[in-house]
Formats: structure tokens, sequence, C-alpha cells
């Protein structure tokens, strides 16, 4: 039998206080639908003002993967070439979505140490395409990345220059955005600047929200058929209202902020613990996953005493990640039962 708390994923975890709060105020009365309320509104704002962007339009959504593909197809023609790490999720975890909704949209992978694309492998990359492959337009990137690293600002920018050079829009996937700038100290604007955004998938779901996403973006003619992309994809809430107020409530709280610097912390716990173990994680533990070399053994004992651990060839290991409500009794659980098959 599985155990009530894991660190299988961030999505495993509930809603946080400050959204639950923020639903329960929204669900009091009626509201105009589809966006047309005062709780999008101030949603808007606030993401705006998080990313010191006042002029971005802001799209508010249910998942990642519709944040991300339709990101691309704004940015990118179907006879279009989007570059991507070879772990990114887009290339590995969205079934196809963003080569369906780009109507054609071709992703092509960019190695790098890491899960981070290099940029000198991206200058060459691009500069082998010729008309018979495809145009290239876009490049994405993660923001923390899939194995647990974060891009610094140097990284970023230096990504951005090549786009840039290359005629290469930049789109984030920043599902794990807000961890990415606890463990940097800098501010969400600061990593939009830097990394020279046309577009942003905002994460909200894996830091405590329920199914809120938000696309964002920084260039008008990438936003000017957005909103028909949006509905065309099933992705426009009739009662809108329940999307914007969990943003609205993790966001001006500050909740965004501090539910990623807790999710750091037990996973840089866990990471120590490991350690101790004689255990040393396969990528840098810089956010709130860890990746650790556990033999099938390990991950067998672990399965029998409730744990779900996934590992994956690509990662190079096994994935533990924490959550906006992991508490250290959790990893002191974990650490136990992992001294115990270990032994």
């Amino acid at each position: 039998m599985l155990r009530p708390r894991q660190f299988a994923s961030d999505n495993v975890s509930g809603i946080c206080p400050e959204a639950m709060a923020a639903l329960a105020e929204a669900n009091r009365d009626h509201a105009p639908s589809y966006g047309a309320d005062a709780w999008t509104a101030r949603a808007e704002a606030a993401i705006r003002d998080l990313l010191g962007a006042p002029d971005a339009e802001v799209f508010l959504l249910f998942t990642g993967t519709a944040a991300n593909a339709l990101s691309l197809a704004a940015l990118a023609p179907p006879f279009g070439v989007a570059y991507c790490h070879p772990v990114a999720h887009v290339a590995n975890d969205e079934c196809g979505a963003p080569q369906m909704l780009g109507h054609g949209l071709q992703l092509r992978t960019v190695g790098g140490a890491g899960g981070k694309v290099d940029p000198a492998r991206l200058r060459e990359r691009v500069g082998h395409e010729f008309l018979h492959s495809g145009k290239p337009a876009a490049l994405t990137l993660t923001q923390a990345t899939e194995l647990g690293t974060v891009y610094s600002l140097g990284e970023l920018r230096a990504l951005r220059d090549a786009a840039r050079d290359l005629g290469l829009k930049v789109h984030m996937d920043g599902a794990r955005l807000a961890n990415a700038i606890a463990a940097l100290g800098a501010r969400p604007r600061d990593v939009v600047e830097a990394a020279g955004l046309t577009a942003l998938s905002l994460g909200g779901t894996k830091n405590g929200l329920l199914a809120a996403e938000a696309v964002v973006l920084f260039d008008r003619e990438a936003a000017r058929d957005f909103a028909y992309r949006r509905k065309q994809a099933g992705q426009l809430a009739s009662k809108h209202r329940y999307l914007a107020a969990q943003w609205v409530g993790v966001l001006e709280s500050g909740a965004w902020l501090r539910n990623a610097e807790r999710a750091n912390r037990v996973a840089a716990a866990l990471e120590a613990g490991a350690r101790r173990l004689g255990l040393e994680p396969v990528h840098p533990r810089e956010a709130n996953e860890v990746f650790l070399p556990l033999p099938d053994a390990a991950l067998k004992g672990l399965e029998a005493r409730g744990w779900a651990v996934y590992s994956d060839a690509a990662w190079g290991g096994a994935r533990l990640v924490a959550s906006w409500d992991s508490t250290d009794d959790d990893v002191r659980a974990f650490l136990d039962d992992l001294a115990a098959v270990l032994a």
C-alpha cells in the first residue's frame, strides 16, 4: 500500500492554504464567465507585476502541456522548428501536443550537460538546417530543468544571444520557475530579461495550485491570436475565476515563492541524508529534485515499503521531488527506509 505522503512528484501534493482560501472566497457569489471577472483582472495584474512586464499579455489555462504547446505554436509557423534539450518535457512527456497544436511544428533536440542546452551546440545544430528540413523558429528552455539543475543568469544570457543571432524566439517552460527563482535568489523579471523571453509557461500546479497555469506573452504579435488558440484547444475555462483566484491567493500573499523555498529546503535535506548513506547524486541538486543512483533491489525495497520512486534511463537515476508541503518528518521516514533497503 502506498504511503499517504510521497516524493514521487510535486504533482502529488495538495492545494496550498492560500490558494484554497482564495477559491473559497471566489465561490461566495456569482461572477461573469470566461475571464470577464474581477479575479481574472487581479491575477493578470499580479502576474505582470511578478515579472516586471506591465505590457505583457497573460492567459490562464489548465495544464502545463497546453501552456507549452500553445506557446510554441504562437512562436513558430507550422513549417517551423523548435529546439529543446533531449530530456525536456516538450520532447518526452507531452504526447506530441506541441506538434499537433503547432500544426506540423517540429521539435529538434540540442544537448548539453545537466539538462541545459549548450549555446555552442545550438549554433552548430541550427547552422545545419536548410529549406527541406524546416525553418528554425524557436528555442524552448526548461527552468528549473528536468534534471533538477538551474540555469544561471549568465547561462541564460548566453543562450539569449545565440538565439538572437540565429533568429530564434525564446520560450521558457517554467513549470518549476518558482523553485529556480528561490535557488537563484533573483527576481523573476531578471530571468525574463536574461533569457530574452518572448513566451513563458508560468507554473502553478506543481507549486500548490489546482490545475492552474499561465501563458505570458511579451510580444504583441505572438499574443495577437492567442485567445483563439486557447479557446480552440479547450483551455478557456467558463468559470474562469477559479483559476484566477488561486493565482491571486499565492501571488498577493507571497506564497508562490515561499512554497518553492520550502520545497527546495526539503530537497536539500534529502540530498544531505542520501550523502550520509554514501549516495552521490547523479546531478547537482539546485532546486527541489534529487536524482540518486539506486539499484533495482533498493527501488523494489522502497516500493515494498510504500514509496513510489520513479527511475528513467534518460535521468541517469531515481528521482525524488520535494513539494511545497513536504516536511522534515517525511524526509526522516524516507531516509530510514532508504537506509534499510541499502543495508
